[in-house]
């Protein structure tokens, strides 16, 4: 006589047989199946049972003119349902439910899906330095130029200690979604922390999750569009100062301190027409959209990929560029003198300026993923996780810790963006807004395709429903960057209210909700685990919060 468990591992056996049969069974099967599962939802029986078999975020993936479809037969979708569904269980309980790779067909292991890595096998997979170095170059983005500007605003030691703090708590956040992933994808490995979401939260918490993600992609586009102006700005200003020998002179000095770099006043009294047609806030980001216009409704962003790294040569060219301009300044702190001109306050009250900032700055949680996806050696993640923010917040304190102590002027005059501190003719800064400006016009096309894949995909099935539905998105998105070009310049700003209110969700909440319920769920959680995780969401919402208690300042 059999054992109970032996009874269940057959009984297992027998249905998993059976799922196997119909790999190969005919679409009018499936759709005859999927006729009777609507069937019985419609009368409220069985569906939890059967929902598991269909209950799953299949994979779209993205044809070569770039519009992205579901699989074409139902039964494809149904049968890649069935493989996550049973991967999962043997994950989970008994590995004798694993479907053998030799048993099911090839488009199990082809699904595409677009800006996340495919189900690689062996010789796809990467090694943890390029894991970390993936991590490190996703994470390093507009708000490196804003770094020195936010020290200043929570003070030098303040500063330094937000820039351990958050990395912490954002590292953290980060490695639970990574964990939730992992478990809840089973040895399928296709699943996205919105998919987590969904299993633990239901329907809202999956449309949360996307929300959040989605607001992140709409401040990083609003920066791009405000420095490009800048740059677009200070770079024809520079050559027309050049060819007209008209630039202003800044006697002698290295930094600008009361103005804006390359504003109208960069360029002497006898260009008044030059002046009135070429303003950086006034006309400058209408004549952007000459350049941009025509590159945004590509079907396929495939052409503007090749340029990904350019983000690494920008950051190493910053690098370089601070490192020589500080060599030449030397130290210049004043902890005693307040008012000595290299005065240095250690603690201010807009310090909720620079933790919103670096929520936006440590913020990878909805890409993470993809990365780790990859990973050759997945049980390495928690520690190369951990040297890539290490990196990251070594890099940030870098740039932000040296810019600052060696400003030659005033600490008030440090812009939110550090290249606004030096004067046109400044040969390495013009060829730093230079290089920037190529970087963001090859990379912005890429964060509205980003946007409208998940606009549009969900809505229209398609990410280029038609010229009419793109033309109509893209108008709105642009409007939006003009808008704030014009009337808010201000990439500290946007940076800090962007990232304050997509991590309230999506690094201090979500991560730790999710984690919580599945100790609930195995029976393991205590109060301490409440504590903890309570502490870290308060400090979201608090986070928030203060980005307008401190606009009163």
């Amino acid at each position: 006589m059999m054992d109970p468990e032996t009874t269940r591992v057959n009984e297992r056996t027998g249905l998993l047989d059976e799922q196997l049969r119909n790999v190969n069974s005919s679409p009018s099967d499936m759709d005859q199946g999927k006729e009777e599962d609507q069937s019985e939802n419609g009368t409220g029986q069985n569906s939890k049972r059967r929902k598991p078999f269909h209950y799953s975020s299949i994979p779209t993936y993205i044809q070569d003119e770039g519009r992205v479809q579901t699989p074409i037969e139902t039964h494809t979708a149904a049968n890649y349902s069935r493989y996550r569904y049973y991967s999962k269980l043997g994950h989970h309980q008994d590995s004798t439910l694993a479907i053998p790779d030799h048993v099911l067909p090839s488009y199990i292991f082809t699904v595409n899906v677009p800006f996340q890595s495919a189900i690689r096998d062996s010789e796809g997979k990467q090694n943890s330095l390029v894991t970390i170095f993936s991590i490190w170059n996703t994470m390093m983005g507009t708000s490196l130029l804003s770094i020195p500007w936010a020290i200043h605003q929570a003070g030098l030691a303040m500063g330094l200690f937000l820039l351990v703090a958050m990395a912490g708590i954002t590292l953290y956040t980060c490695y639970r979604v990574v964990q939730s992933i992992s478990k809840e994808a089973g040895s399928a490995g296709m699943m996205e922390f919105s998919d987590v979401c969904r299993s633990y939260l239901g329907r809202w918490g999956e449309i949360i999750s996307i929300i959040f993600s989605l607001i992140a992609l709409f401040g990083a586009m609003i920066v791009y569009w405000v420095l490009m102006s800048n740059f677009l700005f200070s770079t024809v200003s520079f050559i027309r100062g050049e060819i007209d020998d008209t630039m202003e002179d800044h006697n002698g000095t290295s930094v600008r301190c009361d103005l804006p770099a390359f504003t109208e006043s960069s360029v002497n009294a006898t260009s008044d027409v030059f002046d009135k047609v070429w303003s950086k806030t006034h006309t400058v980001p209408f004549f952007l959209l000459l350049f941009i216009a025509p590159l945004i409704n590509f079907k396929s962003p495939t052409f503007f990929t090749k340029f990904n790294a350019l983000g690494t040569l920008s950051v190493a060219f910053l690098l370089i560029f601070i490192t020589i301009k500080a060599s030449e300044w030397g130290i210049n702190i004043d902890f005693a003198n307040q008012d000595a001109v290299s005065y240095v306050s250690l603690f201010s009250w807009r310090f909720p300026a620079f933790s919103g900032l670096l929520s936006l700055s440590y913020f990878i949680h909805n890409a993470v993923a993809s990365i780790m996806r990859a990973q050759r050696h997945p049980q390495h993640n928690a520690r190369d996780l951990t040297i890539a923010y290490i990196l990251v917040a070594v890099t940030y304190t870098f740039v932000g810790l040296l810019f600052y102590i060696t400003f030659p002027e005033k600490k008030d005059c440090i812009k939110d963006n550090l290249l606004d501190n030096f004067y046109p003719s400044d040969i390495l800064s013009f060829a730093a807004r230079l290089f920037l400006l190529f970087q963001m016009i090859t990379l912005f096309p890429l964060i509205l395709y980003i946007i409208r894949v998940q606009v549009m995909d969900p809505i229209f099935k398609s990410a280029y429903p038609s010229v009419k539905h793109v033309f109509v998105l893209n108008a709105l998105l642009l409007s939006i960057c003009v808008v704030f070009a014009i009337f808010l310049p201000k990439i500290g700003v946007i940076i800090r209210f962007s990232g304050a209110f997509c991590g309230l969700a999506y690094i201090f909440t979500l991560p730790c909700l999710v984690y919580m319920i599945d100790l609930h769920r195995q029976g393991n959680l205590r109060w301490y685990h409440i504590l903890f995780h309570g502490i870290i969401m308060a400090l979201g919402v608090l986070n928030f919060i203060a980005q307008f208690i401190i606009l009163l300042f």
